[in-house]
């Protein structure tokens, strides 16, 4: 009997299951108040030759660049996009959701998540769930494949406004990031045949009451990294398993007095870029003002390092 409980015990103690995962307080390197991001919701970032790109939920036909200037941040013009249209869209998938997507403009694209590879930057509507790229002109166009039928069979997509909210490219495959109630990541591969992943949860990564949710993706160093939104944290996963080698835990941060919003259902992080400089989180504050400067609408970045000793 004792032997059978300490080989039992042993199990699960090396079981990957039950692999510990390092959840480290964020060091932070800077941060930010976005010049010129007034208004806009920032909700996507990505490095794209050396440069820092983002899109807004309020505006469906244009690319911002963010420069870093000393402790300054500004947002700026990067890319006006041509010939996008309104592409086609899927049934909504409940009474509910068609209802609300029956009162929004058909002209609000809302763009969530940007990536680039190969001179092209991809955006992903979440109104659409669907994806567009984008050349160095500007010309735009939809691509073809379309996911929500197969996600929504699968339980995903079930709230409005709660959908396609990240996207990254990694060699020819794209991954989505599905927001909440439930999340979850989506692979579309080059053929456009689409697979759904559960995220495989982290032990002590606490949602703080709220929902489990995902709301940005990037690939670096071999590893896709996501952004927990609700809860304040950046991990880093394996590629193939999902699982989390590290998280990173920037609450303190993002709640400091000098930092935090009026309203902190607001103000939360939806857009990743990541390089060899580090991780960095764009808050949308959905034009609610920070508690120390109400009048001052502007989002915050932050630049958090990497965890000692990882790339």
């Amino acid at each position: 009997m004792i032997k059978r409980f300490l080989f039992s015990f042993a199990f699960v103690l090396l079981s990957p299951l039950a692999a510990a995962v390092e959840i480290t307080p964020a060091k932070l390197r800077a941060s930010y108040w976005v010049d010129n991001s007034e208004g806009l919701d920032i909700s996507g970032l990505s490095f794209c030759a050396g440069k820092l790109l983002a899109v807004s939920d309020k505006n469906s036909g244009e690319i911002y660049a963010l420069t870093l200037d000393g402790g300054r941040a500004e947002l700026r013009s990067h890319l006006l996009l041509a010939d996008l249209g309104i592409p086609s869209k899927d049934q909504a998938g409940s009474l509910w959701v068609a209802f609300t997507e029956f009162f929004r403009p058909a002209g609000e694209l809302d763009f969530e998540g940007i990536s680039c590879a190969d001179d092209t930057i991809y955006l992903v509507s979440e109104h659409y769930n669907r994806i567009a790229s984008v050349d160095a002109r500007g010309s735009a166009n939809w691509h073809e494949h379309i996911w929500s039928t197969k996600a929504r069979a699968q339980g995903y997509l079930q709230k409005p406004n709660a959908s396609s909210e990240g996207l990254v490219k990694a060699g020819n495959t794209f991954w989505v990031a599905m927001e909440r109630d439930p999340r979850g990541l989506l692979r579309l591969n080059a053929k456009g045949e689409v697979r759904t992943f559960n995220l495989p949860p982290v032990s002590g990564l606490d949602f703080y009451g709220r929902s489990e949710d995902l709301t940005g993706l990037d690939y670096y160093d071999g590893a896709l990294f996501t952004l927990e939104r609700n809860a304040h944290a950046v991990c880093r996963r394996e590629l193939t398993s999902l699982k989390a080698q590290w998280c990173v835990d920037y609450r303190t941060i993002e709640e400091s007095p000098e930092r935090i919003y009026e309203e902190t259902r607001y103000g939360k992080g939806e857009g990743l870029a990541v390089n060899s400089q580090g991780i960095f989180v764009v808050l949308d504050n959905n034009n609610v003002g920070r508690a120390q400067a109400p009048e001052d609408k502007r989002a915050l970045l932050l630049h958090l390092a990497f965890p000692d000793s990882n790339p």
